[in-house]
């Protein structure tokens, strides 16, 4: 059994010796909370201007492969061995590991490898673990969605499980993370998105799964073909016939590092596409390069459409240069006070063409329908690009940003990375009527998808960790180890930051686990 954990702040009680204890938080999935915010909000009480070391570092056993996405985290699991915190991590080669995050030396709790037509590639995402904190769910080669206990990794084998992801899973794959949120009825959902190999080849379309945990009911929408809520089979095996189970339609993956993006303000639940086949606006069923809003449960509006969508009126052109909007998720940003109640609810879109956009949620091309092209409220170029308004491929948008509210003022800011043409803090500003849009405030260099706690936003670059002010961009790390010694190359890993501790794989192969911690109220060691 857990004691019952504490997500929203982190709680210090002072004994009676003047040592001080703290109450565990945990990262149940790609960027920390249901918004994917990478923005953990338990992280106080400590600086980062000196006292932080590289606590160990260690790699994964010999044949695990590469770990190429952000790991999970839960603490204070009671095992057969004792109390343990896990660390999870699904690598290239279709292996899960539960690693002990609190072991300076290697110690793998638990592994699974499910067989399958999926093969070894770059990139498959996170797993989710279950809010009740007894199970966590991966994505496996044989295009399932696994549920293993988290104490000792027995799978959870009934008429629901494994859950079915892709019919397909050597053309199609789970590159995104899975995704856990609980809606205003009081469902709690998994989702699952798929997309392609690296390469755009082959008879892949992206769709959702969104499975109820209590039941294990699933419901599918599909970003090509979308009157049919099922799992496509794979074009040319028997049995498998277009406009019964296939789509004529390829592509449209859905490729942002949090996969589904639930967002409780408007009961919705969102999905990014890329590259494909856009004919929605002229009566179509086919949904490339665009942002589909989805009631919870994963279903659409009548005709086979989803709720409302968000289409760039580039969209042609997206998809003639390769500049998949899709290579992102959404990023849900709070309101600052002041905001008219128009846009109550909003997020940004950031894609390979380098654009950054803001858009309504509740109303996402203005016109209160799906199907419509144009309507965002803002769009601002990454510094160095210049394509918002002809969609060309330019500085490429590929990480996930962090979202962050300044506690000094209640301000709203977004940290845009990208791989190769640096990075960019933007804060929402309101004119006159109370209309927000995006103000560049300070640029940087190129990163991951970052996480941002106390005031610090983290994120990997040029083999080391970075950790620079929220606010005025100036690193944090002007000494010590973190600044001379590096951990190998990055893909589309990125760090988390939990309890006092920064958790991160490279891209060596096998991948290093390296882990940091922090100074202040944690310096003497968590665990």
């Amino acid at each position: 059994m857990r004691r019952k954990p504490l997500f929203e702040s982190l709680a210090l009680i002072v004994l009676a010796s003047g040592a001080m204890a703290a109450h565990a938080t945990d990262w149940l999935q790609f960027g920390y909370d249901t918004a994917h915010s990478g923005f953990n909000r338990a992280e106080t009480g400590y600086s980062t201007a000196t006292g932080n070391t590289i606590l160990y570092h260690y790699a994964l056993p010999s044949g695990s492969d590469i770990g190429d996405s952000a790991p999970v985290y839960v603490g204070n699991v009671t095992t057969a061995s004792g109390t343990k915190s896990f660390l999870f991590i699904f690598t290239n080669n279709g292996t899960f590991l539960a690693l002990d995050a609190s072991s300076p030396t290697l110690s793998v709790l638990w592994s699974k490898k499910p067989t399958g037509g999926g093969t070894t590639t770059a990139g498959f995402g996170s797993g989710a673990i279950d809010p009740g904190l007894q199970y966590v769910y991966a994505y496996g080669f044989d295009g399932k969605i696994h549920k293993y206990h988290i104490a000792d990794g027995a799978e959870v084998i009934d008429a629901n499980w494994p859950e079915v992801s892709t019919l397909k899973p050597d053309v199609e794959k789970g590159a995104a993370g899975l995704s856990i949120a609980t809606a205003k009825d009081g469902h709690t959902y998994l989702y699952s998105v798929t997309d392609g190999y690296i390469g755009d080849q082959h008879d892949y379309q992206g769709h959702i799964t969104a499975i109820d945990l209590a039941s294990g009911a699933q419901k599918v929408f599909n970003s090509t073909c979308s009157d049919k809520t099922i799992h496509f089979c794979k074009s040319g095996t028997a049995g498998c016939t277009i406009g019964t189970n296939d789509c004529a339609s390829r592509q449209n993956g859905i490729w942002g590092r949090p996969g589904a993006v639930y967002d409780s303000g408007t009961d919705r639940v969102f999905i990014t596409t890329g590259n494909g086949p856009y004919d929605a606006s002229t009566g179509g069923l086919n949904w490339g390069d665009s942002v589909l809003a989805l009631k919870p449960d994963g279903s659409g509006s009548s005709g086979g459409k989803p709720v409302d969508s968000y289409t760039p009126s580039t969209f042609q052109q997206l998809q003639n240069t390769d500049a998949d909007l899709g290579s992102e998720s959404i990023a849900i940003v709070p309101p600052p006070a002041g905001t008219d109640a128009a846009y109550q609810h909003m997020a940004v879109q950031a894609g390979k063409d380098g654009c950054i956009r803001l858009i309504n949620l509740a109303d996402m091309s203005g016109h209160m329908a799906p199907a419509f092209t144009g309507g965002e409220i803002d769009a601002v170029d990454l510094p160095g690009g210049s394509n918002c308004a002809t969609g060309d491929d330019g500085p490429e948008i590929k990480p996930q940003p962090a979202v962050w509210v300044n506690p000094a003022d209640g301000s709203s800011w977004i940290y845009v990375m990208s791989y190769a043409n640096g990075s960019a803090a933007y804060k929402i500003i309101l004119d006159g009527s109370g209309k927000p849009s995006l103000s560049q405030q300070w640029t940087a260099g190129n990163g991951t998808s970052p996480v941002v706690a106390n005031g610090t936003i983290y994120y990997m670059s040029g083999s080391k960790l970075r950790a620079l002010d929220t606010v005025t961009g100036v690193s944090k790390l002007s000494s010590g180890p973190w600044t001379t010694t590096s951990y190998g190359s990055q893909h589309w890993q990125s760090p988390i930051l939990v309890n006092g501790r920064v958790y991160l794989f490279d891209n060596a192969n096998p991948s290093q686990l390296w882990v940091y911690q922090l100074d202040g109220a944690f310096k003497s060691g968590f665990d």
